[in-house]
């Protein structure tokens, strides 16, 4: 798997109250097969196409680190240095709706712009992590 380049859209969560039907409908809407994510105590998904070797999009419950987010689509932009990117935010007016946090050696956190719209920033691992479903 590549590294992102800074700037590029990396990865599409779709993070709903109830994951497992939501999960179902793409299932059978689309053809996406489901992957379990272990989380604490539940499981979201990584949905793979068919005959793919790496998932479209996550489909993910609307708790845990996901409970303060908006049950939306929402898109992982690359950044090459998350708490820059993250201070810029706030300098031009964002805000951090979902602080930073690690992703299997990843770093990601959920940002607003000025506009109102959410968008998560990702941070890829260092070179030589292996990377996993829940790792766009």
């Amino acid at each position: 798997m590549t590294t992102p380049a800074p700037g590029s859209v990396s990865w599409f969560d779709l993070t709903i109250p109830n994951a497992d039907e939501v999960r179902d409908f793409y299932s059978a809407v689309v053809g996406w097969t489901p992957s379990p994510v272990e989380m604490e105590g539940y499981s979201d998904y990584c949905m793979m196409p068919t005959g793919a070797d790496a998932p479209a999009a996550g489909i993910c419950h609307q708790r845990g680190p996901n409970a303060n987010l908006p049950a939306q689509w929402l898109i992982y932009i690359t950044v090459a240095d998350l708490r820059a990117s993250l201070r810029v935010c706030l300098e031009k007016g964002g805000r951090v709706i979902s602080p930073e946090r690690d992703m299997g050696g990843a770093r990601m956190a959920v940002i607003q712009d000025p506009a109102g719209a959410v968008a998560a920033l990702y941070q890829p691992p260092p070179a030589g992590t292996p990377a996993n479903c829940a790792t766009p």
